[in-house]
């Protein structure tokens, strides 16, 4: 049997989590703040992964390394009109879809089918032309860091992908309170120098500390029930203040999982906590490194192409059909219906389930149990959404609409990205207040899961419906919503592919 990943590898024994931001009250020696007149030649120089790139240590570099090497180092594939190949259908061109396609390639004749107009899914590069100058900028998947991306990293080493160092500072502005502040350094925490006199202020920075040690502890606890707390009753019962849930925790969680406040308090304390402690987020040293593709993300995905046989864009999967007693998988799109010997669904979870012409009970409580988000980024120049006092600027900026419904963030590209340009280019997140429409360049709409208490049992469960009549699911929703979760979940529904049904 051909493994895909070595035994110390393997899924369940792994600990890689979610994608985190920095520690805000900690200094940083990443790339300054946007300064006026800032020239391209002040950016970090870009740097090819398998030279100067982030690398990786311990275990993790160890298995990481050969299970890369196993997907590619297969030998060149088959010419796509072999008859003696199984066919793979995978629907869904995302991280997760492309890469068990390009996992598949070598072992399969793999059809990648994407309803959309491009393949690459959240990760979406646009060509911007400002000062004369046509760049590449990223609207969706944009970073990722040394320490809880071990996959991507030697996925992009794999491809020879260029990488730049990126800033992942944070601020927040709640405006109905008049509040502004920004966490890269002491100088912009009281950046709005009203602060300093703000007894409100001094306790979120109180209850920041108490939170670390707090949420350490009960890290380090495993007591499951004390975990399954929802986030809200968890800030009430040890008294944290109105001031730290919402200036600050709630906002760079917000920040995190692109999700609305009110949805974050409904969400188990574990997924925070664990993401805070595995992240480093509950100390001040040894964070991690954060990283972005030099001129777009789109880079890997233009790499991966050409392993797979059949990339289908604007071709929607209209449904999916399994045989009772055994057989083909058939796909039903606008070419009519096609027989295939195995199917992965790297989609959304609600869409895979409505693929399905007769899903299962297990089916239907595992894939209806997340809920998604739905999210409008909009790439525009208006530095007037970023926050009033320059100093405060940083390359997350959290803005509270005051609801709680729905969240509102502007990315400032030029410090996340290396980017030619002098003035800011900015991703706003559902924007409360519209960015000027004549500097606005384009608008996207993107969708993210949430992930509740009933998110997190349905995920616990996925592994009962893998495989049934010959249909895997993959996507950045079977873990944390990040990407290398998606790259995982494709790997890994891969892997079962090929010892289920090509071996």
């Amino acid at each position: 049997m051909v493994s895909l990943f070595p035994p110390e590898f393997r899924p369940r024994n792994l600990s890689i989590t979610r994608a985190a931001i920095p520690e805000p009250f900690s200094s940083s020696s990443l790339p300054p703040s946007l300064a006026p007149g800032r020239s391209a030649a002040a950016f970090t120089p870009r740097a090819r992964v398998v030279d100067a790139g982030p690398s990786l240590s311990g275990s993790a570099a160890a298995h990481a390394a050969p299970l890369l090497g196993l997907l590619r180092g297969r030998g060149h594939p088959r010419a796509p009109g072999d008859q003696t190949r199984k066919r793979v259908a995978v629907v869904g061109g995302g991280i997760a879809g492309l890469s068990a396609a390009w996992a598949l390639s070598g072992h399969a004749h793999v059809t990648l089918f994407e309803a959309g107009d491009y393949a690459g899914g959240h990760t979406h590069t646009v060509d911007v032309t400002l000062e004369g100058i046509t760049h590449g900028v990223d609207t969706g998947f944009l970073v990722f860091n040394e320490r809880t991306y071990p996959l991507l990293i030697q996925l992009f080493k794999q491809l020879g992908i260029d990488v730049a160092k990126s800033d992942m500072s944070f601020s927040a502005q709640v405006p109905g309170e008049d509040v502004e502040w920004s966490g890269s350094n002491l100088d912009r925490v009281f950046a709005q120098r009203r602060n300093l006199l703000r007894p409100d202020f001094w306790r979120m920075l109180a209850d920041l500390l108490r939170f670390n040690r707090l949420c350490t502890a009960l890290a380090a606890s495993g007591d499951e029930a004390a975990l399954a707390e929802p986030v809200g009753s968890f800030l009430e019962r040890h008294r944290f203040g109105r001031a730290f849930r919402d200036w600050y925790l709630l906002p760079m969680v917000a920040c995190i999982w692109s999700c609305p406040t009110a949805q974050m308090l409904e969400f188990p304390v574990r997924t925070l906590i664990r993401f805070c402690h595995n992240h480093g987020l509950l100390q001040v040293n040894d964070r991690p490194q954060w990283w972005t593709v030099t001129g777009g993300a789109r880079h890997y995905v233009d790499a991966l192409l050409p392993a797979i046989h059949e990339v289908r864009l604007n071709t929607p999967v209209r449904a999916v059909f399994r045989p009772p007693a055994g057989g083909d998988v058939v796909l039903q799109s606008e070419r009519g219906r096609e027989h295939f010997d195995a199917v992965v669904l790297a989609c959304h979870s609600d869409q895979s389930l409505a693929l399905l012409d007769e899903p299962s009970a297990a089916e239907h409580a595992l894939l209806g149990a997340i809920r998604y988000q739905p999210n409008v980024a909009v790439l525009h120049t208006d530095a007037g959404l970023l926050p009033r006092r320059r100093a405060a600027w940083a390359a997350w900026n959290y803005e509270s609409g005051g609801d709680g419904r729905t969240v509102c963030l502007h990315y400032l590209l030029n410090q996340l990205q290396p980017l030619p340009w002098n003035q800011p280019v900015v991703v706003s997140l559902n924007p409360i207040r519209p960015p000027d429409p004549a500097r606005i360049i384009g608008r996207y709409d993107y969708a993210h899961p949430v992930f509740d208490e009933g998110a997190v049992r349905a995920q616990a469960r996925l592994q009962e419906i893998q495989g049934v009549g010959g249909v895997w699911f993959a996507g950045a929703w079977t873990r944390y919503g990040f990407h290398e979760d998606g790259l995982l979940s494709g790997l890994t529904a891969a892997q079962q592919v090929l010892d289920q049904v090509l071996a």
